[in-house]
């Protein structure tokens, strides 16, 4: 296997800075492991930004989310780090990821989380 996972979010210029558009991505094969039990989670992300100056390129996406597929994490954690990490990577005008985690013991779990945060 050539490609492997990776935590290197690659960009590239947008097309269209000076409009606003929003950019959504649905990634239905999302896996990180409880870090509990070591079980995996699975949950359905869904990315939606309005780009800047730059926007994420579609592979790197691919193979950052597959870096989460061997990490414990919880639903909280995972969420907000992707979003930080998404952040820092193109900073978009704004920015929103959910997380539609499988139902697990019963309880089915959605993160959403926001750049720039809502206000209080």
């Amino acid at each position: 296997m050539t490609t492997q996972p990776s935590k290197n979010l690659e960009t590239f210029p947008n097309p269209e800075p000076s409009r606003d558009y929003t950019i959504h991505f649905d990634c239905p094969e999302f896996t990180c492991l409880c870090p509990k039990t070591g079980q995996p989670d699975f949950a359905t992300l869904r990315i939606t930004y309005i780009p800047h100056e730059l926007c994420i390129e579609l592979k790197s996406l691919k193979l950052y989310l597959w870096s989460y597929r061997q990490e414990g994490a919880f639903h909280e954690k995972v969420i907000n780090q992707i979003l930080d990490d998404l952040v820092a990577a193109c900073q978009p005008r704004s920015m929103t990821i959910e997380g539609d985690f499988n139902i697990r013991g019963g309880i089915h779990t959605t993160i959403k989380v926001h750049y720039p945060p809502l206000p209080s």
